[in-house]
């Protein structure tokens, strides 16, 4: 077995558009700023602003590294890591076309969704290398056919024009 871990990212093609977002959303709020705007408004654009600002810099910080022993998860600010011979169980629930993965111990668990890019791979690469007898039957369906989720990026990409035609029509103003 190769000793070199794996790693997975989340998808470029949702942090190109949530990245994008965040440029907007920004630039729109300076605009604001500028232009002297109410600031019930101003506060509206931050609520906006920080949550997708948030999520922008925890997804593009997020990778999973698996070698032959251990999963590790980073995050911002923080790693997350699991042996895999103190796995107690490896289970999947789906929701539409969202996935999740719960590898879980008697005293940590990680759980992993289809936004990493190459998420079946993901699921392969854990289901060879948990104990046996911990995979569940909702996994092993999972990994048979796992979901590819794309209204996520969509949505990303309408947010993302919206606030582009918002801008526009600021700066025209």
């Amino acid at each position: 077995m190769d000793s070199s871990p794996l790693t997975f990212h989340i998808r470029h093609a949702f942090l190109l558009p949530l990245g994008l977002l965040v440029l907007l959303t920004s630039g729109l709020f300076v605009l604001g700023l500028v232009q002297h705007q109410p600031p019930a408004k101003l506060l509206l654009l931050g609520a906006i602003w920080l949550p997708v600002t948030i999520l922008f810099i925890e997804s593009l910080f997020r990778r999973t590294e698996i070698d032959a022993e251990i999963v590790r998860v980073h995050k911002l600010l923080r790693t997350s890591s699991l042996r895999f011979a103190d796995v107690a169980s490896l289970d999947a629930m789906q929701v539409r076309k969202r996935a999740f993965l719960t590898l879980s111990s008697t005293k940590h668990c990680l759980i992993f969704s289809n936004a990493y890019q190459d998420f079946p791979e993901l699921v392969r690469t854990l289901l060879k290398r948990v104990p046996a007898g911990t995979v569940t039957d909702g996994c092993r369906q999972l990994a048979a056919d796992p979901p590819v989720k794309s209204s996520d990026i969509v949505s990303c990409w309408l947010a993302v024009a919206l606030v582009a035609l918002v801008l526009y029509f600021q700066v025209i103003r």
